[in-house]
C-alpha cells in the first residue's frame, strides 16, 4: 500500500500553495461587477457589465478591486472612445480616513489609456497609451489601435520589476523604488503623495476620467 501511495504521489503530485497561485483567475465574470467596488464605497456605482464588457459612460468614479495583490501578471482588453482618457492603476492604497489618498492615482502607478492623436489637450510622451503615466513614455507609439477598437494590455509586476505591454509588445519597463524611479517621481506631481513611498501590495483600479471606457477579458495570475 505504501509503495502504491508513493507511486501515485510521484505521478500525480499534490499541488503546493505556490503552484496553485500560478493559475489564471478571472477578475471579471462577464456578467456582473462581483469582486469590485467604487472608490471608497462598499458597492459599485455607475459601472455596468453588459455583453461580456465592464464599462462606464463616464463621470461615475474609479472602480477598485476588492482584493490586494503583490506579484502578478494582469491581462486585460480595453476600448476607449475618441478623445477619451482612462487607465489601469496598480499598487492602489485605499483608506477613506486618509485625506492624502484622495484618488487611486495618489498611491499607485498608472498604465495610461488615452486617445494619443485626438485628445483635446496637448500631450507629452509620458502621457501616452501604454506608458507609466507622467513618469515613463511608451517606447513605441505605433502599436496602439484607434479609439473604438479593442487593445490588449498586460502588466507584469514581479517584486520591483514592472513591465507594461501593449498589443503584444513591451512598451515600458522600470524598477519600482530604485534611485531613478525616486528621481523621476521627485520631479513629478506625485512627489508629495503616498505614491512616492514604495509599497509592495495594493489594489487594482480601472479609471473613470469622465469618458466612456470599456474593459473585457480581465484576468490575473499571481506569481
Amino acid at each position: 500500500m505504501k509503495i502504491t501511495i508513493t507511486l501515485i504521489l510521484v505521478l500525480f503530485p499534490i499541488l503546493t500553495f505556490a503552484q496553485k497561485k500560478t493559475k489564471w483567475v478571472s477578475l471579471f465574470d462577464g456578467k456582473s461587477t462581483a469582486g469590485w467596488h467604487s472608490w471608497n464605497e462598499n458597492s459599485v456605482k455607475g459601472w455596468h457589465a453588459m455583453n461580456g464588457v465592464l464599462m462606464t459612460h463616464g463621470g461615475n468614479g474609479d472602480l477598485v478591486s476588492n482584493k490586494e495583490y503583490e506579484n502578478y501578471i494582469l491581462e486585460f482588453e480595453f476600448l476607449s472612445e475618441p478623445k477619451g482618457n482612462s487607465g489601469v492603476i496598480y499598487k492602489v492604497l485605499e483608506d477613506p480616513t486618509n485625506k492624502e489618498l484622495f484618488a487611486p492615482y495618489a498611491a499607485g502607478p498608472e498604465y495610461q489609456i488615452i486617445d494619443d492623436e485626438n485628445y483635446p489637450d496637448p500631450l507629452n510622451d509620458v502621457q501616452k497609451t501604454g506608458g507609466n503615466y507622467d513618469i515613463q513614455a511608451p517606447s513605441d507609439f505605433t502599436v496602439v489601435k484607434a479609439p473604438g477598437e479593442w487593445n490588449k494590455g498586460k502588466l507584469v509586476i514581479n517584486h520591483d520589476k514592472i513591465e507594461h505591454w501593449l498589443n503584444g509588445k513591451l512598451v515600458a519597463a522600470y524598477t519600482y523604488g530604485d534611485d531613478k524611479w525616486k528621481a523621476d517621481v521627485a520631479k513629478s506631481k506625485f512627489a508629495s503623495w503616498p505614491y512616492a513611498t514604495p509599497h509592495a501590495r495594493g489594489k487594482i483600479s480601472l479609471q473613470d476620467h469622465g469618458h466612456a471606457i470599456s474593459f473585457r477579458n480581465i484576468r490575473i495570475k499571481e506569481l
